[in-house]
């Protein structure tokens, strides 16, 4: 692993590191914030997953989050979107939302995309491996969020591995990506024609064969251009109220 940034922030450490991943087989960035309370012992520790089109930096330069970290002692981590390289296969029709930069948090079982794109396996297991490995983290206290295509894959991985995550936020969650024209691209070309098998990575399908979910929020502005066609919270809610489980879903009036 190799460090290639580190900028003093808020008192801590904004830092970006290179590493080879054997599940993508391919070099990968991600950038991690230390926050200033990791001298005195390990602290818990937030994936943040982005969104389309994003890398890892996207997050750290704009969200402005490091402050808040800093003040609750609170390590982020923020991994790629996708694999990375000129070997790694991307979309031919050069789309925005497939490929590079939409790898969609699955593990795909479709050529030629199943080779590199098991962002799933990626982001549950050896990143956070790594990450236990490497920093003064607590893996108890584990959570997990993200945005668009990442509030998707952080439903999804919360949903899908109980006990790993201490709970779960989205914002503006693609959440039945069955359901929608991103989601439907994405999941057939990666996974292929049978959408029983699209149900693996649909948060609102998963919702009816999880056990024990984290508490959930989801924060959606209802002035976003894509709300109805691509991601669909209510849904998502129903599905919640169906199963008895913790959802807190906030509607903001306004906000796209």
């Amino acid at each position: 692993m190799e460090q290639v940034l580190n900028s003093r922030c808020f008192n801590g450490e904004q830092q970006r590191y290179l590493h080879t991943s054997t599940v993508l087989d391919c070099d990968m960035h991600f950038s991690i914030y230390l926050p200033p309370a990791i001298a005195i012992g390990p602290v818990p520790v937030i994936y943040w997953l982005s969104g389309l089109t994003c890398t890892d930096e996207n997050f750290v330069q704009k969200a402005g989050a490091q402050r808040y970290a800093a003040h609750h002692g609170v390590a982020l981590v923020a991994p790629d979107t996708s694999p990375r390289g000129k070997h790694v296969p991307d979309d031919p029709d050069e789309g925005w939302d497939f490929g590079k930069g939409a790898g969609f948090y699955v593990n795909a079982t479709q050529p030629p995309w199943d080779h590199h794109y098991n962002m799933y396996d990626y982001i549950t297991q050896e990143l956070p491996q790594l990450i236990n490995e490497s920093f003064a983290v607590d893996p108890g206290r584990a959570a997990i969020m993200g945005h668009s295509m990442g509030g998707h894959g952080a439903l999804t991985m919360a949903l899908r591995n109980t006990g790993q995550y201490a709970s779960v936020s989205a914002f503006a969650p693609i959440c039945a990506p069955s359901r929608c024209p991103w989601g439907q691209k994405a999941l057939g070309r990666y996974l292929g024609d049978n959408q029983r098998d699209w149900e693996t990575y649909d948060a609102t399908a998963l919702v009816y064969r999880a056990e024990d979910p984290p508490p959930m929020l989801i924060d959606q502005g209802n002035a976003d251009e894509f709300l109805d066609e691509q991601l669909n919270p209510q849904l998502f809610a129903s599905a919640c109220e169906d199963s008895d489980f913790p959802l807190l879903l906030n509607m903001r009036e306004g906000y796209d």
